[in-house]
C-alpha cells in the first residue's frame, strides 16, 4: 500500500466478538503496515485486548462506543437507538471524512440502514446493493444484490449492473466485464417484466461492459459471466442455497470417508486437498455495500480472525481504487427510458431525476 489509509472498524460486531476481530486486525496490520485503524467499541473491553497485540499500538486508535447492535435487532431500531453503538461510530467516521472505509461483521440489515442513513445513496443511484465475490469453475465472479432490496425494478437492476461492472474492474482488473441478468431462462420472452426491461436497457446502453443477456442459476458457478445481476430476494436465496449445499457436500464427504479403514486413511492423505477446497468455497469475506457516498465492507458474521482480515484486505483494495468515481461517471452517462404514466410510451429520464424521485 503506497499511502496511509484509515479504516474504521466495528470492533464489537459478529458472532465471535472482539477477541476474534482484534486478532483479525492484527493479521491485517501485518499485511498493510501503513494503514491506520480506528477501533470503535467499549474501551473497557478493547484496551485489555490491545495489550495482547502490542504491535498494533502505533496503528490503532480506540473510540469509545458503549452500545452494541445485536444480530437480531431490526434496522429501524438500530437507527433510533444505535447512535452510541460501535456500528454507528464506524460508519460515522466515513461520513465525517475521518476514515476511507468502514468494516463490520455485525447485523447486515442494521449496517445497511445506518450506512444509507449516514452516507446516503450516490448521485444517480436509486438503491444501494450488497455485492459478494462468488467462487466459480473459472475463478470468481461478482453477484449483486444479495440482500439489500427485497425486490428491484428495471432501473434498479441497471444500477446494479453499473455498480457490479465497476466493482469487477476494481477487484479483478477486467476492463470490460461480462454481465448477465439472472432469470428463469435465457430466452428474451422469459422472466418478469423488470428483468426483461432491464435487459432491453442494457443492450442499448454504451456502458463499458459485454452484456451477455439472461443467465440461469447454474451459470453462476459455471462462471458464465463476470457480473451476475439480480434482486436482493433472489440473490440472498441463491447465496444461502449455495452455502448450504457446500456444507451438505462436505458433510456427506466426511461420512463417506469414515465408513471404512481405507476411507479414513484416504481422508488423512487428502487433508491438504480438502483444506484447499474449503478455502476456495469459503464465504467468510462477506459482502460490499455499493451505491453509497462512501465505502462499507460487511464481513461474514461467523468469520474467524483470518476471515475478518480478508474483509479488511478487500476494504483496503476498494479504498485505494477509484471505484466510486467510476460508478458515478458510468451512471451519469446513462439515460434510462422511464415509463410514461399515461401509457403513451417511454420518456427519457436523467439520473438526477430518478434520484430526486427515489428520495
Amino acid at each position: 500500500m503506497g499511502r496511509e489509509l484509515t479504516l474504521s472498524i466495528d470492533a464489537m460486531g459478529g458472532d465471535s466478538g472482539p477477541p476474534t476481530l482484534m486478532a483479525g486486525v492484527a493479521i491485517a496490520r501485518k499485511r498493510h503496515p501503513n494503514a491506520h485503524f480506528i477501533l470503535n467499541g467499549d474501551e473497557n473491553v478493547l484496551k485489555p485486548l490491545l495489550q495482547k497485540h502490542r504491535a498494533l499500538s502505533k496503528n490503532v486508535e480506540i473510540r469509545h462506543a458503549p452500545d452494541v447492535v445485536s444480530m437480531g435487532e431490526k434496522p429501524s431500531q438500530a437507527i433510533r437507538r444505535g447512535r452510541n453503538s460501535s456500528m454507528w461510530h464506524a460508519v460515522e467516521a466515513v461520513a465525517q471524512g475521518e476514515a476511507n472505509v468502514a468494516v463490520s461483521a455485525g447485523n447486515t440489515g442494521a449496517l445497511m440502514a445506518i450506512s444509507l442513513f449516514r452516507l446516503r445513496a450516490a448521485p444517480g443511484i436509486s438503491r444501494p446493493a450488497i455485492a459478494v465475490i462468488w467462487p466459480t469453475i473459472k475463478g470468481q465472479c461478482v453477484v449483486l444484490d444479495v440482500g439489500a432490496n427485497a425486490g428491484a425494478d428495471a432501473e434498479q437492476l441497471v444500477d446494479f449492473a453499473v455498480m457490479g461492472e465497476a466493482f469487477s474492474r476494481t477487484i479483478f482488473g477486467i476492463e470490460r466485464p461480462t454481465v448477465g441478468l439472472l432469470n428463469i431462462g435465457e430466452e428474451d420472452v422469459k422472466g418478469i417484466e423488470p428483468v426483461k426491461r432491464a435487459g432491453h436497457i442494457l443492450r442499448a446502453s454504451k456502458l463499458p461492459i459485454e452484456f451477455n443477456g439472461f443467465i440461469e442459476g447454474d451459470d453462476i458457478g459455471a462462471g458464465a459471466v463476470d457480473v451476475v445481476v439480480t434482486d436482493g430476494f433472489t440473490g440472498n436465496v441463491a447465496l444461502k442455497t449455495a452455502e448450504g449445499t457446500a456444507k451438505l457436500v462436505a458433510h456427506f464427504l466426511r461420512l463417506s470417508l469414515k465408513r471404512s479403514f481405507f476411507g479414513r486413511i484416504g481422508g488423512l492423505l487428502s487433508q491438504g486437498a480438502f483444506r484447499a477446497l474449503r478455502q476456495k468455497l469459503d464465504p467468510r469475506t462477506g459482502g460490499v455495500f455499493l451505491g453509497l457516498n462512501g465505502l462499507v465492507v460487511k464481513s461474514h458474521g461467523s468469520a474467524d480472525a483470518h476471515g475478518f482480515a480478508s474483509a479488511i484486505d478487500l476494504a483496503v483494495e476498494m479504498a485505494e481504487s477509484d471505484m466510486l468515481a467510476r460508478i458515478a461517471a458510468d451512471r451519469a452517462g446513462l439515460e434510462i427510458p422511464a415509463q410514461n404514466g399515461n401509457g403513451s410510451g417511454p420518456v427519457l429520464a436523467k439520473p438526477e431525476e430518478h434520484q430526486a424521485a427515489a428520495s
